[in-house]
């Protein structure tokens, strides 16, 4: 089946198998992931989409494709329209579709590994106004017919070192013990990859781009705890770690682990653990309570150990990024680069640093028209040459031992036009804003959002994307609660200690796209007078913003005085580390403005 057609007739066969009149393919993983292994891209495998984000739904006779704002021009370029229509998520959701679109009687299949509880509700309760109903299937059909599916990887779970982690993992689990009592719960059930990786302070390579392990933890009201991890995974080095207070299962021994919890009282995240796993332990009857995940918010807060490993990871990580800018100023003008190109290289100087563990995600690597598709993933069909007269958009990341780093630059090759580097201001000139935001604690994302819009609304246009998303250490590089956004999270207040994006944007369709992030840290603030509890954001990336495509007499003073203190900061970071031509690129790109 070499053809999504193919694919798609298949699944088709498959459904009419199993007697369903439909099935819904979210990309998604059984622990709820945002980033996920090869063996669950059952989306990419079926329509060809590479997002992180959406979901199909394929009937009998017609299917359809679900992605939100940033995937808007990708699903386009990534999926046959003659097989599957296209629906943005903001005008209607995958079970709103359902409700819509199936007769009385349809029988709509879904995988209960796949979706949360609420959603499974949520989509019951829609087909059920129209006499159709959701059932679960016991085999995805998908699985049945995708023949070269991958395995499960196999790569083993690592200790990860005190040195870095800066907290014993017996002593967060005692944390979690003591907010087991009190909530008067017997036990936590920890499904989310990160959290079980921060928790057991672990790491793993299950994921790529992600250093986390399959696997699934169960904390007790003791302090002990089930980790649930193939036994392929586990090495001598690892059960020491471990200790004896956490006893070893097989991943596949998971819901059996579930059965034993019966009669307890047990706390489950209804956000991050899929429906399967309620379902089971209501089985089993035991008590289920709908809680936040507990790792959640302390592993967003940082500890000082993560902070400091944060800023080395960054410094680190600047210095290589200069110098691939510093090798574009002279490559991208020459001519002859790509977007393929050019991501190898800034790989190659990431990778010269001796310390890079992978990168933090998929580099996009975006000249022209491709950066204005917001998580474009270049490949040799998509890849564009840079050229003179254009702007370049590269957005990428590293996972290093002691932090994840992740930087968005825009660069001109040769000269911007008028109207980019107006947008390209006015998108400065919302990071800046939000760069130096003062707020009262209790301050959400949701409510800092619009800072970074507003130079862009002034002209009537806009981003679709958040400006924020919190970042992990040595963890996933989209990391929650928290987010700088008017939609999803916006109901997290920002607490001291956590690390967000700074990433506003403007894309113009078919043209170029312009992206300006940095990474910050929530901080509290000391402000003679102040009547309350003040926070504020100290930028932890440093690397050259490109000069070439600011328009000064846009900036307030305020503004300038902010652009070239932050160059200055660059120097003081990044130039110990570089010498020769690099060194008099890097002290040339950030001299002083005005």
């Amino acid at each position: 089946m070499s053809t999504h057609e193919a694919r798609l007739a298949a699944l088709r066969e498959e459904l009419k198998r199993q007697g369903l009149d439909g099935f819904v393919v979210p990309i998604c993983d059984e622990h709820m992931s945002e980033y996920i292994g090869a063996y669950a891209q059952r989306l990419e495998w079926l329509t060809g989409f590479g997002g992180s984000a959406g979901s199909a739904v394929v009937l009998s006779d017609r299917a359809a494709i679900f992605v939100d704002g940033r995937y808007t021009i990708q699903v386009r370029d990534q999926v046959d329209g003659r097989l599957f229509e296209y629906v943005g998520t903001a005008q209607q959701s995958v079970a709103d579709w359902l409700g819509a679109n199936v007769g009385e009687g349809a029988v709509i299949g879904y995988d209960a590994w796949l979706h949360t509880r609420d959603w499974v509700k949520q989509a019951s309760a829609k087909l059920a106004k129209v006499g159709a109903s959701l059932r679960e299937v016991a085999s995805n059909p998908v699985d049945a017919v995708w023949h070269d599916q991958p395995a499960r990887p196999d790569a083993v779970m690592k200790p990860h070192a005190l040195e870095y982690a800066g907290k014993d993992a017996g002593d967060k689990r005692a944390d979690v013990a003591a907010w087991l009592a009190d909530e008067k719960l017997d036990a936590a059930v920890i499904t989310a990859l990160d959290s079980v990786a921060w928790l057991f302070n672990v790491r793993g390579g299950d994921v790529t781009h992600t250093p986390v392990t399959l696997s699934y933890g169960v904390v007790h009201r003791d302090g002990s705890a089930d980790l649930y991890v193939a036994p392929e995974k586990v090495t001598d080095d690892l059960r020491a770690h471990l200790g004896n207070q956490v006893a070893l299962h097989g991943y596949d021994d998971f819901p059996a682990g579930l059965d034993a919890l019966s009669g307890k009282a047990v706390a489950v995240d209804p956000e991050r653990a899929v429906a399967a796993i309620f379902a089971r332990l209501e089985a089993a009857g035991a008590r289920i309570v709908a809680k936040r995940d507990p790792s959640v918010l302390p592993r967003a807060m940082k500890n000082q150990t993560e902070i400091e490993g944060h800023r080395a990871a960054q410094a680190r990580d600047g210095a290589a990024v200069s110098r691939f800018l510093h090798w574009l100023s002279i490559a991208g003008p020459a001519g002859g680069e790509t977007e393929l190109s050019a991501a190898a290289k800034l790989l190659e100087f990431r990778e010269a640093t001796g310390k890079l563990i992978d990168t933090s995600f998929d580099t996009i690597s975006g000249a022209s028209s491709n950066g204005a598709i917001c998580h474009y993933r270049v490949s040799e069909e998509t890849n564009l040459p840079i050229v003179t007269d254009s702007l370049y958009l590269v957005d990428s990341g590293g996972q290093y031992l002691d932090g994840t780093t992740d930087i968005t630059r825009t660069i001109a090759i040769g000269t911007p036009t008028a109207e980019m580097k107006r947008r390209f201001t006015q998108v400065l000139k919302g990071h800046i804003a939000l760069a130096t935001i003062r707020f009262p604690k209790g301050t959400t994302g949701g409510q800092l959002d619009t800072l970074a819009r507003q130079f862009l609304w002034a002209d009537g246009v806009d981003y679709a994307h958040g400006t924020g998303h919190g970042v992990g250490s040595f963890l996933a590089v989209h990391e929650g609660p928290q987010r700088i956004a008017a939609f999803g999270g916006q109901g997290e207040p920002l607490r001291p200690g956590m690390i967000c994006s700074n990433e506003p944007g403007y894309y113009k369709a078919g043209e170029f796209g312009i992206r300006i992030e940095n990474l910050v840290l929530v901080e509290p603030l000391e402000i003679a007078g102040a009547e309350l509890d003040m926070l504020g954001f100290e930028t932890l990336t440093f690397a050259p913003i490109d000069r070439n495509c600011i328009e000064p007499e846009l900036l307030s003073p305020a503004e300038l005085g902010w652009l070239n203190a932050y160059h200055a900061k660059v120097l003081e970071v990044v130039a110990p580390q570089l010498d020769g031509e690099a060194l008099a690129w890097l002290e040339a790109a950030c001299a002083p403005i005005g």
